[in-house]
């Protein structure tokens, strides 16, 4: 957790300072200053808001994925698989579609898309959380089996959005399902700061009873564990992070699945470190990533998502690799 904390205040200073204009490290001392030069306003108000911004994000998606690794007892699953991810797509898609619905957005300071896509994940979610729930109770692989079809529907709803759109459409829809946070502001800091940092407070606390998941739900309600209050807690704690995240940085693929990986490798599967740890490396890894698409192309920017699939996906092939190797050995 040291390690973390030290890498997390290099990647926020390397953020900070890296990018299209390069930054003295002395101007950190003149932040907020009455007398700022460019630089100064640079890193007030384009800078530090989007390192934080993409901490948040980060901290979230990775921190929401370990939660959901434990639920599901299923080291592949990740946040998208409560249809989240997918229900925001076709929100933001709708909204792009049908030309903004400005109203949605009067009132709270965000784009109408942030809120098409946060509304159209929770709905997204819910329709999962029902079809899974019975009067037996939640059913954990009737969710996984809900949040696949729910996906696939919500994909084959914005490949129609897509394929009506005009190519300025089609062209704003393609760059929000990328991922990206060079639309950054201090508003946008606040919302997601009120919604994240409560979270990533809470699920840790959670820990102990995911530990007890692990053994089997059976198991866990002989320990005193109420599993379906716990299941509901953590669906609607986690439909609302990744819901906002998703809704002001966009679809960032993988932070969610291979971060909790790592960190799992690093100190073990213990909940109450794993939480904390993946929020920690969440928010080095898409502050990394982040950096990398403001400067590898300068000074035109990558997608923040496109950079965190590059990195993941060979990651993950080694992961599973790795995991091969030691069945077959």
């Amino acid at each position: 957790m040291v390690v973390a904390l030290v890498l997390l205040v290099l990647a926020v200073l390397l953020g900070l300072l890296v990018g299209p204009v390069q930054i003295a490290p002395v101007k950190l001392l003149t932040l907020w200053s009455a007398d700022q030069d460019m630089d100064g306003r640079v890193l007030e108000l384009i800078r530090l808001p989007r390192v934080l911004l993409a901490a948040l994000v980060g901290a979230c998606l990775a921190s929401c994925g370990a939660v959901m690794q434990g639920l599901f007892r299923n080291p592949l699953a990740d946040p998208s698989l409560i249809g989240v991810s997918s229900g925001a797509s076709v929100g933001a898609s709708c909204v792009i579609f049908f030309g903004g619905f400005g109203f949605l957005g009067s009132g709270l300071g965000l784009p109408a898309i942030a809120i098409g896509a946060f509304l159209g994940g929770m709905a997204a979610t819910a329709v999962v959380y029902r079809l899974a729930t019975s009067v037996t109770g939640t059913s954990v692989s009737t969710m996984l089996l809900a949040g696949i079809a729910i996906t696939a529907l919500a994909g084959a709803v914005t490949s129609l959005f897509s394929f009506f759109a005009d190519n300025e459409m089609l062209r704003r829809i393609s760059l929000w399902q990328m991922g990206n946070l060079d639309s950054a502001n201090w508003h946008r800091v606040m919302v997601i700061a009120a919604v994240v940092i409560p979270l990533v407070s809470v699920l840790p606390r959670e820990g102990r009873a995911l530990n007890a998941m692990l053994l089997g739900e059976s198991e866990a309600r002989h320990l005193g564990i109420g599993v379906e209050q716990l299941k509901r807690r953590l669906i609607v704690l986690t439909a609302l992070g990744v819901g906002v995240a998703v809704a002001v940085s966009g679809v960032v693929a993988f932070v969610g699945l291979i971060v909790p990986h790592l960190v799992r490798l690093l100190i073990g599967p213990d909940h109450r470190y794993l939480i904390p740890g993946s929020a920690l490396l969440g928010a080095v890894l898409l502050l990394l990533a982040d950096t990398g698409a403001r400067t590898l192309m300068s000074p035109a920017e990558l997608p923040t998502g496109v950079i965190t699939a590059l990195l993941g996906a060979p990651f993950f092939v080694a992961l599973l690799l790795r995991q091969r190797r030691g069945l077959v050995s």
